[in-house]
């Protein structure tokens, strides 16, 4: 598989604060690639120096084997940005917008309409080409600004907290459009976000914390290494059941047994097969994950 993205040792430093610590990861080619962590992380700031926005202190990044500081315009146009505040003009309307966006890479009106035409229905821009861009709902104006960073037809799609300050309903759509995308047009998307929930999907998630890739993996891999799975037994309270969960942290709520494991609950099931005839397994969540590695609650 090809990196679409390789950083090495990638450090920011302002003055005496260091807010990218020495990082190093790749991103493959048409792979979502997640950064979660909480504001201060680090997250915006080591997107912005990968998109040549801020200069980095030190380390070493390509992109499509294009290398940082040397060839930053042809990164630039290899890349789109949805950055966490608009850079729209709210008193233009949309198509006004998207037109003067696609002019600055060079496009005229032809060319523009047809970079555009396969978002129209699918991003349902069509309907509110003619509206101004501050009369839009927050899930409107996020779709817009994902359709204007795809104007230049990236090969990698940067989402700095793309639904922050959005309604669930309006995340929900906005998600179903980015994974149409990744699906539809194999875009590798560069995600950072602070909701757990965003990372389901990823390939690939990496935790950050005070500058600092603190834990990585898919999110299956994380919740296993880093979260408890419980085992919901419904059974009587008895000796019997006690004997067979004896050295696991349990306990007994009405007519359940909750049981905690770290790692495989495959064989405690293999073993008492005949006894345990009613249960579910409930995995170990993302938020399980942050609490365990950093001893807090995202946002406590």
């Amino acid at each position: 598989m090809t990196n679409a993205i390789t950083v090495k040792n990638l450090t920011k430093k302002y003055d005496d604060f260091t807010a990218v610590n020495n990082i190093s990861f790749d991103v493959e080619e048409g792979e979502l690639f997640a950064f979660l962590g909480e504001n201060g992380a680090g997250k915006s700031t080591t997107i912005n120096i990968l998109c040549t926005i801020l200069d980095k202190t030190a380390g070493y990044v390509k992109v499509f084997g294009h290398e940082l500081s040397k060839d930053d315009d042809k990164i630039r146009n290899l890349i789109g940005i949805v950055f966490q505040n608009s850079v729209l003009d709210k008193k233009l309307t949309v198509g006004e917008n998207l037109m003067t966006r696609g002019a600055y890479y060079g496009l005229d009106k032809r060319q523009i309409k047809e970079r555009l035409e396969p978002y129209m229905d699918d991003f349902e821009i069509g309907e509110i080409w003619n509206r101004k861009y501050e009369k839009l709902s927050g899930g409107q104006r996020r779709r817009v600004d994902i359709v204007r960073a795809l104007i230049n037809d990236p090969k990698i799609l940067f989402l700095d907290e793309p639904t922050t300050g959005l309604d669930p309903k309006s995340r929900k759509i906005v998600w179903d459009h980015i994974r149409k995308l990744k699906e539809e047009k194999q875009l590798t998307i560069f995600l950072t976000t602070h909701y757990m929930e965003e990372t389901a999907d990823a390939d690939e998630v990496k935790i950050l914390e005070h500058g600092n890739i603190i834990a990585s993996g898919t999110p299956a891999e994380l919740k296993t290494r880093y979260a408890s799975s419980k085992l919901v037994w419904y059974t009587g309270r008895s000796d019997s059941a006690e004997d067979i969960i004896k050295g696991y942290d349990h306990s007994y709520d009405a007519d359940h047994y909750n049981i905690k494991f770290t790692g495989s609950i495959t064989d405690f099931l293999y073993r008492n097969s005949k006894v345990l005839t009613d249960y579910e397994v409930i995995k170990g969540t993302m938020d399980d994950v942050f609490l365990n590695l950093t001893g807090r609650e995202m946002g406590a």
